[in-house]
């Protein structure tokens, strides 16, 4: 039986909106064969929304990618074992489809390259961020080109910063957190973005903590998205010793916490304010994973 292991991601990172992931160690396990019939079993965290049947995002995925490529899929027996929060914006959904690809391609024996299977997840996807994190690990800045090819680069962070992700107990969908953005921005809000876009790929790549907390403020979604997630306006001003900042992951309504080593406890400020807004909420420390998707044999 073949296994994919594929990490959760965090995106945008405050101001790198469709632009910057960080993959996680929290992870989506897939087992899989060739069978008789279409057979899948979801195990672990949220198996109740992983679709046991034709509609399942990860078995569609597949699909696409072998019509894409004019070959036709055998069925499969499928086992998902899922650690990551559904619908909480940890890139769930960029997760299946990585494996998706991925299982495409070793059923089909494509024999595609890392970046080849990163451009196709993100064509499906339609952007890069979640999807170069998963395939890549570590921290990513992505892109689409002119051409529509996937362009990315990885970043090693630096050993003294840390993450958390604090998630709270609702679900925020996708297309909801999106439909509340603008079409357009002011040329302020564009050049405030890009200055600290710039300057927290600098101070990740440096470990400049004087950069933090001013590299994770955003103007192009997170506020915007603050009477959606209770609490968010007052957890992006959190301030504490060890913090570096707090950002939304993704659409939310999990929220990244960055910190220096040894400040782990600054998470539970998080907690206390969702609290406060009537949530309760989980404290996953989930380090920065280093490595993207990982294939192998297993009994």
């Amino acid at each position: 039986m073949h296994q994919v292991r594929v990490p959760a991601s965090s995106a945008n990172l405050g101001p790198g909106f469709d632009a910057l992931g960080m993959a996680l160690g929290i992870h989506l396990t897939c087992r899989f064969r060739v069978a008789e019939r279409l057979e899948i079993h979801g195990f672990g965290r949220d198996a109740a929304f992983i679709a046991p049947g034709e509609n399942n995002l990860i078995w569609q995925t597949a699909l696409d990618v072998a019509r894409a490529a004019s070959r036709e899929l055998p069925p499969i027996y499928l086992e998902v074992h899922n650690e990551i929060p559904i619908g909480k914006g940890l890139g769930s959904s960029a997760a299946a489809l990585t494996a998706g690809v991925i299982i495409a391609d070793q059923l089909l024996g494509l024999g595609w390259s890392a970046h080849r299977i990163l451009d196709e997840a993100a064509r499906i996807e339609g952007h890069p961020d979640n999807v170069a994190a998963c395939v890549l690990g570590s921290i990513v800045a992505s892109a689409i080109d002119g051409h529509g090819v996937a362009r990315a680069v990885r970043l090693d962070p630096p050993e003294r910063f840390g993450v958390a992700v604090v998630v709270p107990d609702f679900v925020l969908l996708t297309h909801e957190a999106r439909t509340v953005l603008p079409s357009t921005y002011s040329k302020a809000d564009a050049i405030f973005n890009v200055q600290r876009s710039a300057l927290l790929i600098a101070a990740l790549s440096t470990g400049t903590v004087t950069a933090f907390p001013a590299a994770l403020e955003d103007r192009m979604h997170q506020p915007y998205r603050e009477r959606l997630v209770p609490g968010l306006e007052e957890i992006l001003k959190l301030r504490a010793p060890g913090l570096l900042g707090c950002a939304l992951s993704g659409a939310g309504p999990s929220v990244l916490v960055l910190y220096e080593r040894g400040s782990e406890s600054v998470a539970d400020l998080v907690s206390q304010i969702f609290r406060h807004h009537g949530h309760a909420s989980e404290i996953l420390h989930a380090q920065i994973w280093p490595t993207g998707y990982e294939v192998s044999t297993v009994e």
